[in-house]
Order: C-alpha cells, then structure tokens, then sequence
C-alpha cells in the first residue's frame, strides 16, 4: 500500500480537518535505518549510483601515487584512503618470529604496523621469554624496558588463569590455545621522514579449543593505534593504544567444534602483511 493510501482526507484527525499520515512501519535493520518502500525507478536510480560510486573508488584505490594529476601529500598529515597492495614484495627479514627490515617510506612503516599487530595479538604474549623476546623484536629500544614492565603487570598468571591457561601462560591437557590478529586494513594519519602514527583495524581470535572448555574460542573487531619512530635501520614502536571496532554485524555462519578450531589453528599458517 502507497504512503498516499494512508492518507484519510475526509473528515480529518479528530474532527479537526487536518490531515493524519501513517508512516510505514520501521523494519528490523541492524543498522537502525528505516525502510521505506521504493518505486522500481527510484531503485533503479539508486542501483546505477552505487556503481558509479563503485567505479570511482576503485579507480581512486588503484590509482598512480606519482600521477601528476594526483593531489599533493602533506608530510604532516598524509591524505587517507583504503588500504591497497603496492605491487611489492614483502620483507624477507626476521627478527625471531617477527618480520622486520621495513622499507623507509610510507607503505614500510603500514606494513610495519601491520606485521607488529599480529605479534602483539600472538599467543606469544602470554609467555614471559617469548613476549621479551617480542617486544625486543618491535619495539623502540628506549621504550623496551617501559614496556615489559607495564605488561608484566598485565599478564600476570592471574589473568592467565583467568582465561583457562596455566599460570605460566600454556593450554592445560587437552586444549589448543588461540590467539591471533589479523589485520584488514591500515591508515597514517601523521607521517613525516623518521616517525609515523598508524591505525590497523585488525580481527582477532582468543580462547581454549577444546571439549567443556570454560572459555571457547571467540571472535573480536578492534583498531590498534602506534607510534613509530625509525631507529637501527628499522620502524619500532613508540607507542601503541587499542580501542573496539570498527564491528561489522555478526552472520549466521555455524560455529564450528572444538576439535575443527584446534586442527584449524594447526594446520594454518600466518602470514606476512606487506603494504
């Protein structure tokens, strides 16, 4: 039934000769945005206006950086845009387990926030000599000592416990222990020749695989915030930061058993992240 159809002009809303329109009802969107019914050529306005939209961003994201035609960069604060492969490949260095040997430019120091993410969101962290041996990885060396004191202080073998872990930060018996970041994307949003702030909006897992466990493995959206200085020929970490989302609504995907997640984590390898 049309908005128009709603309308009752005769006799009016209480007698008064106005005009009572009923709107039609909110629908249930996640989002919290009324829909409203559409006109076929209103949706087909709008379907050819996505695309358009569609279009222009993908031409944006893969155009040339050194395209005269493209606008300027501030050293300052470097223009955003969606994270897009470079074309290079990534560093074949390892500090540890940790990539390292970053290139001295502005793609070096995303993949360089990218690449510290996931060390800093590895089960690695919950082991004392492992999450040193981190930190010494990606971290400034003025800043290393404050560092693995403050997390000293947070990865206490209370917490570990806390979580279903050995005090020691090891899976008890019979469970596989999950931890990881995957990074989605990476923006600058200061930059200059020896120090940068990178946001990585990163997805994580963390929990115990196994039967009855207390605490399964569970799934969250956050972004990290660094800042990075270059020193000894490499990006490190001056400071880091963490707050929730950017989260997309959840689907209606199946949860998958324990013994499916502690093969998962496994057999599949991490990644590299490179700009």
């Amino acid at each position: 039934m049309s908005l128009g159809d709603e309308q009752e002009a005769s006799g009016g809303y209480g007698g008064t000769g106005q005009t009572r329109t009923r709107l039609p009802d909110t629908g249930s969107d996640p989002y919290g945005t009324p829909r409203r019914p559409r006109s076929s050529s209103r949706s087909l306005v709008t379907v050819v206006g996505v695309v358009v939209l569609l279009i222009a961003a993908i031409a944006f994201a893969n155009r040339d950086d050194d395209d005269p035609s493209s606008t300027g960069t501030n050293t300052n604060k470097p223009e955003t845009a969606a994270t897009a492969p470079s074309g290079k490949r990534p560093v074949q260095a390892k500090t540890g387990s940790t990539p390292s040997g970053f290139a001295h430019d502005q793609q070096g120091v995303e993949s360089a926030a990218a690449n510290y993410a996931v060390a800093l969101g590895s089960a690695d962290m919950f082991d004392k000599v492992k999450r040193d041996a981190v930190l010494r990885a990606i971290i400034a060396p003025s800043r290393v000592a404050g560092f693995e004191a403050r997390l000293d202080k947070a990865y206490t073998p209370e917490f570990n416990k806390n979580i279903g872990l050995n005090e020691d930060g090891s899976a008890p018996d019979g469970f596989t222990f999950v931890s990881r970041t995957s990074p989605i994307g990476t923006k600058i949003t200061e930059y200059s020749a020896d120090s940068a702030t990178v946001e990585v909006w990163c997805s994580g897992l963390l929990g115990l695989a196994g039967e009855n466990s207390t605490t399964p493995v569970t799934n969250s959206w956050f972004t990290i915030t660094m800042q990075l200085e270059w020193a000894n020929g490499d990006w490190k970490i001056v400071t880091h930061s963490q707050e929730d989302g950017p989260t997309p609504v959840p689907g209606d995907d199946r949860a998958s058993s324990a013994d499916e997640m502690a093969k998962a984590v496994e057999e599949y390898g991490g990644f590299t992240y490179a700009r």
